[in-house]
């Protein structure tokens, strides 16, 4: 029987293939699972996916299940709370990154009704399709991350530069960087933009 052909990427490792599997490319338009992502990527800056999948769980216990609401409000003695955290990546900016984040997406809620309806009006709503054939022709970066990362950061963001924007855009789906030879890539196209 032969072997599934997947992104060269996730390797072997039993999560980082199950998040390929199930996750990444997958069109997202929970403003919940949005801010999940934007708060992971924010945490890898610097480090790899695999580190922060594997602090997934813990992240999402540490900072109640990514409701953006209570991390908006977190005061002083829950940042503490968190730089003794071993689970998560103890790093006092992307932490504070967090807070800030979450106030600066609420922001985007009340003027746009919801993130999802921001982040995707970019795309219109659609997923790009891109049509890469190895890993080494998906770039960093594109002219839309850098588009999003600009007006994220006028909006208060921070820890959102083009790269991790970009990083965000595949996660999330707003652009399927599955490779051509992938069994995902089908299978997640046909999913673009059904909500």
């Amino acid at each position: 029987m032969a072997m599934k052909q997947r992104c060269s990427w996730c390797g072997d490792d039993p999560l980082y293939v199950k998040y390929h599997d199930e996750e990444w490319g997958v069109p997202v338009y929970n403003d919940k699972k949005l801010f999940e992502f934007i708060l992971l990527e924010g945490a890898q800056a610097g480090l790899s996916w695999i580190t922060v999948l594997r602090k997934r769980a813990a992240y999402r216990q540490a900072f109640d299940g990514f409701d953006f609401n209570k991390i908006a409000g977190y005061k002083p003695a829950k940042l503490h709370a968190l730089l003794q955290n071993p689970g998560i990546i103890r790093n006092r900016l992307k932490i504070e990154s967090a807070v800030r984040n979450a106030n600066a997406f609420i922001e985007i809620r009340r003027e746009f009704g919801a993130f999802n309806n921001y982040i995707w009006a970019f795309v219109d709503g659609k997923p790009v399709q891109n049509s890469r054939k190895t890993l080494k022709d998906i770039p960093p970066t594109s002219q839309l991350s850098d588009v999003i990362s600009t007006d994220l950061k006028k909006r208060g963001f921070n820890f959102v530069g083009s790269t991790i924007i970009y990083s965000h855009m595949q996660a999330t789906g707003i652009v399927n960087d599955h490779v051509l030879g992938c069994f995902r890539y089908q299978q997640v196209r046909k999913l673009s933009g059904k909500r």
